[in-house]
């Protein structure tokens, strides 16, 4: 305000300084950086336009370590954001995922179990797989199936075996693989009154139950054993028969 009145109104620079609160020392006060300022903001204007995807820290690291300057990052930070420098790269839009439905907790045993398949290999290279069988009310697994092929028929042979001294489940929720979509499943599952309730598809999380329960089969029985048998010719067939 003091610097419009001596421009625009003509009056001394002590008579405005009084008339607004200013020391004349602050009034005279001339930056003694502002040149260097000018350079520093020269130099981010040229390394911006020439490295669009740097961000203030690769350009100040490059100002210090690359070409030697001695400024603060405080100070070169200031000049960035004065230049509008940190608005130039628009920040990545987040994807927003539709949450899923928290799993209901069956109210009792054999109303909901869940059904999926793990996969391992020997020591000999040879791949074999692991059916699991949960029951989605306690947690308690059912029964574990190893062959290196389980086709639809050796699900439908394993159901049978757990109902036998299990009951009959009314729900079994499983994923898509083609075991599950079999029409031999779908005729079994209407043979015995039971509900094939299939997850949407690239959603493993609506199979939650028994995708934890893969994951502790496979750290705290297949771990285990392989440590037991480690160098043996074939110990994951040893593991499957322990099972």
């Amino acid at each position: 305000m003091a610097e419009t009145a001596v421009e625009r109104r003509g009056v001394s620079i002590a008579l405005a300084c009084r008339a607004f609160g200013v020391s004349e020392t602050c009034y005279r006060y001339s930056p003694k950086l502002k040149d260097e300022n000018e350079v520093i903001a020269d130099l981010l204007t040229g390394l911006t336009d020439a490295r669009k995807t740097w961000g203030f820290g690769l350009c100040f690291l490059h100002l210090r370590n690359v070409k030697g300057h001695p400024w603060n990052h405080k100070r070169v930070y200031r000049i960035y954001c004065e230049l509008e420098l940190n608005l130039r790269i628009k920040p990545r839009k987040r994807l927003k995922r539709e949450r899923p439905d928290v799993l209901a907790v069956p109210d009792a045993p054999n109303v909901t179990w869940s059904m999926d398949f793990m996969a391992d290999r020997l020591g000999d290279g040879r791949a074999f797989r692991l059916l699991n069988v949960l029951d989605d009310f306690n947690r308690e697994g059912l029964g574990i199936e190893v062959d290196f092929s389980l086709p639809a028929e050796r699900v439908i042979r394993s159901l049978d075996r757990i109902i036998e001294w299990r009951g009959k489940p009314g729900t079994i929720r499983v994923d898509n693989g083609p075991e599950y979509i079999s029409e031999t499943l779908r005729k079994w599952a209407e043979k015995h009154g039971v509900t094939i309730q299939h997850i949407q598809p690239g959603q493993p999380q609506q199979n939650a139950y028994v995708e934890r329960y893969n994951r502790t089969v496979r750290h705290e029985v297949g771990s285990i054993h392989h440590r037991k048998h480690r160098g043996g010719t074939g110990s994951g067939h040893t593991m499957a028969l322990d099972i």
